[in-house]
This record gives C-alpha cells, structure tokens and sequence, in this order.
C-alpha cells in the first residue's frame, strides 16, 4: 500500500524528522558509527544461509576451516564450511553444543546444552570420534558457552532461563576441579577473558548488559562491575562475546555487534539485520569477522586481527 502525501504534509514530517535527530528521539544505535577497527569500505558478506539458528562460530587456524553450530529442528549439529554457500555435516548429533573455543591444544571446546557438560574434540574428519569429556553434572541447567585462558583455566556458562537464581558462571581449573564463582547474574551468556587472562568478561541476556570481573592468582574472580550498558531503544538479548589482538571486545546485542574498548568506551556498532547471535575471528591473516545469525552466516573484513593473533 502507499501513502499519499501532499507538499504541506511533506514539509511537517521533513521538520518532525530533524527535530527527532536534534532532541534524540532517534534511537542512539541508529546513528553509531562503523567501528574503525572495520576495513576501511568493508561491508557484511553472506557466506552461509538455511532455515535454522546459527551460533558458536570457530576458526581451526591448522586446517583453515571455519565451523559453527546449528539449531533448529533436532538434533543439533556442528557444520564445517567447506565454501560460501556449502557445508558439511561435521558432527551429525553434537548433543547440544552451543558455544565454542579454541583450546591452547588447538582442538574445538564446547559448552554442551543437553548433555550438561564441557568437552573437546579434535579437528578431525569425524567430528564425533575422539571426544573428551574435561566437566560433566547432571545438575547443571545448560552450558551456554566457554573460553580459555593461556594457562589453561576454563571458564563457561550455565543459564537458567526460566529461574534466575540458578544460573552461574564456573571455573574449570587445569587440574580439573571445578568451583561456582559467579551466582548474582540472571542469565550469564557469552563470556570471554582478556588477552593477559586478568579480566573475565560476561554478557548476561536478562539485564541486557556486559559484566566485568578481575581475575584471581587462583583462577577465582573478584567483584564484578558492569562493563558495558549502551543507551539503546534496542533491546535485544547480549549474546556472544570474542577479542581482537588490541583487547577490544565484540559484544552481540542491543542492535548487532558492539565494539568496546578495554576502557568500556563503545568504538562503534556493526549493524547486522538479522539477530547476530555471536562472532569470532578467523581467516587465512586473522583478519576476518565471522558472524554467527538467524539464518545467516556473515564475513566482514577487518584492519585488527582477532586475540588469537596477539603478540604475533
């Protein structure tokens, strides 16, 4: 349907449309800025799309392959793209797997949803084969996501979406013990360290914000203060949470993909379409953003490389 508009009409809605950018009715997402750490005219490029819910997108730098998981219809799986627009089944029932990391030993490490626990796998052609179960509780609600630091200690998720006051945030030492360290957040999700392994980041999807907690000796956490809170009309839920090579943090939510400056300070917004549901870093160079949707797949180039590439 079309609207009809005469001239006179036309010069209130053209007034009306600068009042609202001049006193702020316009949303703040809507005029940020594409982050300089973006190529320079880059722009986002399908590289993948199906009717299903993509996330954990992870780069094996050994084999050059990216591979991410698929939800939708069960079971759920993880996919390996072989090239833009084609896949392979890696792993025909991942149980669940959600989030993804890539471990010091260079292997694939996933929050585990359904079989309520943290593993690891090889890259090899069988996905499946190989599958080492480093945490396991039956109580645990559903390992979302994961992260490891460069000592070796692991991090993860574990949401309670429909009761609150049973989520948290568990530290899986490098000798296997595994401690709660974190009870206050609703609904913690993405979750990634800094490059030093000194600051624990945390998006949670219910207060739609981004937490940050200093890293103990022991692998512990101190008091957490909130990292990142933008004053958006978006409010779609924190997700996903990567790094790049100088500390600054890709946060999905609230409008598409946040970059954030170890300070906290926004570095501006990746807009993305649809729901972006988390991002990683991969590439023959390290400089390609891979963006995990609904529905879609994105690459977008980059002028920083992702945390991976630090010190290299």
């Amino acid at each position: 349907m079309h609207t009809i508009v005469d001239a006179k009409d036309s010069v209130l809605l053209l007034t009306v449309s600068v009042l609202s950018v001049l006193f702020g009715a316009c949303p703040p997402e809507a005029n940020a800025k594409m982050p300089a750490t973006v190529a320079a005219d880059a722009s986002l490029v399908e590289i993948y799309a199906e009717d299903r819910f993509f996330e954990g997108p992870i780069w094996d730098p050994k084999g050059g392959n990216l591979y991410f998981t698929s939800w939708g219809a069960k079971p759920a799986k993880i996919l390996r793209l072989d090239a833009p627009g084609r896949v392979t089944v890696w792993m025909a029932d991942s149980k669940g797997v959600n989030g993804t990391f890539l471990s010091k030993q260079g292997t694939l490490l996933g929050a585990q949803v359904y079989g309520h626990r943290v593993v690891s796998y090889p890259f090899r052609d069988d996905g499946a084969a190989d599958e080492k179960v480093l945490a396991e509780n039956s109580n645990w609600n559903q390992p979302n996501d994961v992260c490891q630091t460069e000592r070796g200690d692991i991090y993860f998720t574990d949401p309670a979406f429909s009761n609150h006051s049973q989520s948290a945030v568990y530290h899986l030492s490098p000798t296997g013990v595994v401690t709660k360290i974190i009870t206050e957040m609703p609904v913690p999700n993405g979750i990634v360290t800094s490059i030093d392994g000194k600051i624990l980041y945390v998006a949670d999807s219910h207060q739609k914000l981004w937490r940050a907690y200093p890293i103990n000796e022991d692998g512990s956490v101190g008091a957490g203060r909130v990292f990142f809170d933008p004053d958006t009309e978006d409010r779609r839920d924190p997700d996903g949470v990567s790094i790049d090579e100088r500390g600054n943090l890709y946060l999905t939510g609230r409008g598409g993909v946040w970059v954030v400056g170890p300070d906290g300070k926004p570095l501006g917004l990746i807009a993305v379409p649809e729901f972006c549901s988390n991002v990683t870093f991969g590439g023959p160079d390290g400089r390609t953003l891979f963006l995990t949707c609904d529905k879609k797949v994105y690459q977008l180039a980059m002028q920083v490389r992702g945390g991976l590439w630090a010190g290299q």
